[in-house]
């Protein structure tokens, strides 16, 4: 049998997506399962953006588009930028991607040699260590517990960074955690990133529009306008706008950067899908008032679930100001023992039960670099939500 890459055996599939496929799997199979792993909002994407896609096909959008994105939605997101986050991008300093994940991926990819390490805050979103590993550079992760409110202090960021240091990948509102960081907060990090010019910043934004509680969000860049030659600002249409499968990443950087992401993608993927970039186009440029009555819904589907775990002894739930999830603390039922005899001795092991037991699926939270935890996805309906509590209810109380 051929030998694999080195590069390859550096990294593990995706555990969010293997939780889905369980479930999937599982639900196929005639069993009752509240599948809570996917970070995915249940809503549809917007008809008018829907209508925008259709347009596009009646019109013959359906060719190969410029490698990095089309000039239409370049203007888009430019525009975007200048509108939400006060940053001021040219159309060679934007590119567009085949999801923010392939975004990402790109600006590790052309940047990084082994040896090279990048400061990553944990929990985190399950691919930033395995991208950074990937390409033979070293993920320095930083844990950020939940007495921090799962939030990276600005001493910490100034003992982790070393000359070897090329990058730190940020992520605010937070997947897996739903923190979000003030203005406050993110100048005390950029006050630290100014003593480091050798240091990039990567900035996830993609649950930007997704915050409650009257909480303004702020990103790096914006903050710290010193810092806008060596940040890249990543976003997407998959979260706010309902749009994971349309696969739609976008970013703005410094010009020597995107050219050289641009020149990657050049040699895999190629352009985006050009229908979704015209719808795209639609969705951020059109009508923004949807995105309020969205986040009134999450906003009670939260207080939902932060209630009912809060409720359930051995369980900890900070409430989140951001995206749509919680990280709740389980270090309450490590040590304790299933009906069937089972020990629970690390989170992995608590999704399982919870999944064996009642048809629960969580993600544990050492797939997102910070124990005992795990993450549940509140993009659902708040009848599941309710259904889904009262059953890891019940299996906790079932635990001796």
């Amino acid at each position: 049998m051929p030998a694999l890459s080195a590069a390859i055996q550096r990294i593990q599939p995706s555990p969010t997506i293997a939780v889905t496929n369980k479930a999937a799997v599982l639900k196929a199979a005639g069993r009752d399962i509240v599948g809570l792993g996917a970070g995915e909002p249940d809503f549809d994407t917007p008809d008018f953006v829907k209508d925008a896609a259709i347009a596009a096909i009646r019109a013959g959008k359906t060719k190969y588009t410029a490698v990095d994105g089309t000039p239409e939605l370049k203007a888009a997101v430019q525009a975007k930028f200048k509108r939400d986050n006060n940053l001021d991008y040219g159309l060679d300093q934007i590119t567009i991607n085949v999801g923010g994940k392939q975004t990402i991926f790109n600006a590790m990819l052309a940047t990084l040699d082994p040896g090279d390490e990048v400061v990553i805050p944990a929990p985190y979103w399950v691919s930033y260590p395995d991208i950074v590993a990937y390409t033979g550079a070293t993920p320095v992760i930083v844990s950020c517990g939940i007495e921090q409110g799962f939030k990276l202090l600005p001493a910490q960021l100034d003992k982790a960074i070393t000359p070897k240091t090329k990058w730190l990948i940020f992520n605010s509102p937070s997947n897996p955690t739903g923190a979000a960081y003030s203005r406050a907060e993110l100048k005390a990090l950029t006050d630290v990133l100014l003593r480091h010019p050798h240091v990039m910043i990567l900035t996830d934004d993609m649950y930007e529009h997704i915050v409650y509680d009257g909480f303004r969000f702020s990103t790096m860049a914006e903050v710290e306008p010193r810092l806008f030659d060596r940040t890249l600002t990543v976003n997407g249409a998959s979260k706010a706008y309902a749009m994971t499968g349309w696969r739609i990443g976008f970013a703005g950087g410094p010009v020597w950067l995107i050219k050289a992401m641009a020149k990657l993608q050049s040699q895999s993927t190629s352009n985006p899908c050009s229908i979704a970039q015209a719808a795209t186009v639609a969705a951020l440029n059109g009508d923004q008032s949807f995105l309020q009555s969205r986040n009134a819904a999450f906003l009670k589907r939260r207080d939902l679930v932060v209630s009912m775990l809060n409720q359930t002894p051995g369980l900890r739930c900070p409430r989140p100001e951001g995206a749509f999830y919680v990280y709740p603390d389980c270090a309450g039922l490590i040590g304790k023992t299933t009906p069937d005899g089972v020990v629970l001795t690390d989170d992995e092991k608590v999704a399982a039960y919870f999944l064996d037991a009642e048809g629960v699926a969580v993600v544990h939270g050492a797939a997102f670099g910070l124990s005992p935890a795990f993450r549940i996805s509140y993009a659902t309906s708040e009848t599941l939500l309710e259904d889904a509590c009262n059953r890891i209810q019940r299996a906790v109380g079932n635990l001796r």
